[in-house]
């Protein structure tokens, strides 16, 4: 998400319809022309054929009797003839395996947030353009891409303070595993060349006359002929290394037997060479004969350096899509999936990431969080000297439902009509070009002035572009009239606590003490006036 230009997070775009926000070259990219339509399926039947009522064209004799017309009976049962359960298996081959339940999602806690430099640039758009834009849906646009959000990874620990699933990070290439097994597996595999070398010499072939070999039916390597004394040893260990997850029984089941000379001729061919492993980086040079040898000096010389245990770790959300570990793929899939239907965490992780950049939250409806330069606030034209300017604006927004920028704009100040240059045509006529519409000083002040009640509050531009003025806040309802006090009887000996009667809560009266404003929803298509709710930001 850093790397990214700051046009990749355009709030305008954000807002318009997917056929809008779609390249015109994408548009029209699989259109070839031509009018010709496709002949459709009723043009190619032919005439219909003679119906045949009987097996030789000639009426069927209604006389016969009903079992000899359907021909020899058939037991009854389930569907095809055959009672339920004693139905034969018509299907080729071997029956498919059931597979076996996916084993449940490792126990980790997992948080979705946005990267830092790309809330940095939404929050200087906000304030550039001053409009108020939904959070849920500037977080669901940060969920779009894996590049705009970052993955937090810790561990959760039992009662007694034990760590319930271990984590694993590889040094070499910043990779997350959920074992140490698995770590070590894929250094050995991904970085071999940095710690080993291995080095190929001629030795005997394998004595006797081999006219057949076995070979994986998956992945096609040749595990030799099935009366060879490594066979086992290497039927196991591929198995191990791809095939785990599959039951050994089924997985050997996949094996086939290939009497291709040629195949047989390349297992000889391995067979003839011996290999063995260097060790580099090391004082004295050490020979390893085997893989096994190779691991087990890995662990004991290499591991401790390269492995590390880590109870939290971050992750960039690209670098998550490329996890190794399928489980912890699963498991970051999963919250993204839940984060794409309602993304309560980030947009909460995202309010208060705005909040340290001066931004300001309020709700429509109560429902629908927004976020913004200011807070509403009433403007009170009566008690507030404004200019003349100002009051035109806010007469013309309340009178005019909907409206957006440009018209507020063009019904104070008109703009000039566009000065046409005479320049010659094709055939020697004048023709007109506009000129590139600027501004005039009037529209200017306007735009101020317009910018001043925005960034004050007194003006809410929506992120569909329609303005709203702040409505008047509701009266506050009076407190009602405390009752004169009782002198307790004498009988009544016990303690009464006072209570207090008449205190408005936060809820009621809205943040600041003040009661809520009245904004409508930008969403709705009907300019009704709903409530807005300013929110307290959470740093």
């Amino acid at each position: 998400m850093s790397t990214l230009p700051d046009s990749d997070f355009d709030l305008e775009k954000l807002f318009l319809p997917a056929w809008a926000q779609e390249p015109s070259s994408a548009k029209y990219a699989k259109y070839q022309g031509g009018d010709e339509r496709p002949e459709r399926r009723g043009d190619r039947r032919g005439p219909r054929p003679p119906r045949r009522d009987g097996p030789s064209g000639g009426r069927r004799d209604e006389n016969r009797p009903h079992s000899d017309r359907r021909g020899p009976s058939r037991p009854m049962g389930g569907r095809g003839g055959f009672d339920r359960g004693e139905r034969p298996d018509f299907r080729r081959g071997e029956p498919r395996e059931q597979r076996a339940p996916l084993p449940p999602p490792p126990e980790l806690n997992i948080s979705l947030f946005p990267d830092e430099k790309g809330v940095e640039s939404l929050a200087r758009q906000i304030k550039m353009t001053g409009r108020a834009y939904p959070l849920f849906d500037i977080a669901r646009m940060i969920l779009q891409k894996p590049e705009r959000q970052s993955v937090a990874f810790s561990v959760k620990k039992n009662a007694e303070g034990q760590v319930i699933q271990p984590l694993f990070v590889c040094a070499l290439d910043d990779t997350l595993w959920l074992s140490e097994d698995e770590a070590v597996a894929h250094v050995l595999k991904k970085h071999f060349t940095t710690f080993y070398q291995a080095e190929r010499t001629a030795t005997e072939p394998p004595k006797g006359k081999y006219t057949f070999v076995a070979q994986c039916g998956m992945s096609g390597a040749i595990l030799g002929p099935p009366n060879h004394h490594d066979y086992q040893n290497q039927l196991r260990k591929l198995h191990t290394e791809r095939f785990s997850r599959m039951p050994f029984e089924v997985y050997k089941s996949r094996v086939r037997i290939v009497r291709d000379e040629e195949v047989v001729k390349k297992w000889v061919d391995d067979q003839s060479w011996r290999t063995e492993y260097i060790c580099l980086n090391l004082p004295e040079p050490l020979r390893l004969g085997n893989l096994e040898a190779v691991e087990k000096h890995f662990r004991e010389t290499h591991k401790e350096n390269i492995i590390k245990a880590v109870e939290s770790h971050t992750l960039s959300g690209a670098a998550t899509r490329a996890l190794r570990s399928p489980e912890l793929l699963r498991l970051v899939r999963s919250v993204w999936e839940d984060q794409r239907r309602f993304p309560l965490q980030l947009a909460t992780i995202l309010s208060q990431q705005f909040a340290e950049h001066g931004l300001q939250f309020f709700k429509v409806n109560k429902t629908i969080t927004h976020v913004s330069v200011a807070r509403p606030h009433y403007l009170d034209l009566i008690a507030t000297p404004v200019s003349e300017g100002v009051k035109r604006i806010v007469d013309y927004i309340n009178s005019t439902p909907k409206c957006s920028r440009r018209q507020l704009v063009e019904a104070l100040v008109p703009s000039p009509a566009p000065a046409a240059a005479a320049t010659p045509g094709v055939e020697g006529q004048p023709s007109s070009q506009p000129e590139t519409a600027q501004p005039t000083p009037e529209q200017t002040a306007v735009i101020a002035d317009l910018h001043w009640l925005i960034h004050q509050g007194h003006v809410i531009e929506f992120a569909n572009g329609i303005l709203q003025t702040a409505k008047k806040p509701l009266p506050r309802p009076p407190k009602p009239e405390a009752k004169p006090e009782q002198k307790p009887s004498e009988s009544a000996m016990l303690p009464v606590e006072p209570v207090v009667v008449g205190e408005a809560t936060a809820s009621e009266s809205g943040a600041g003490g003040e009661p809520d404003p009245e904004l409508p929803l930008a969403e709705d298509s009907k300019p009704a006036e709903v409530q807005v709710t300013p929110v307290q930001s959470q740093p």
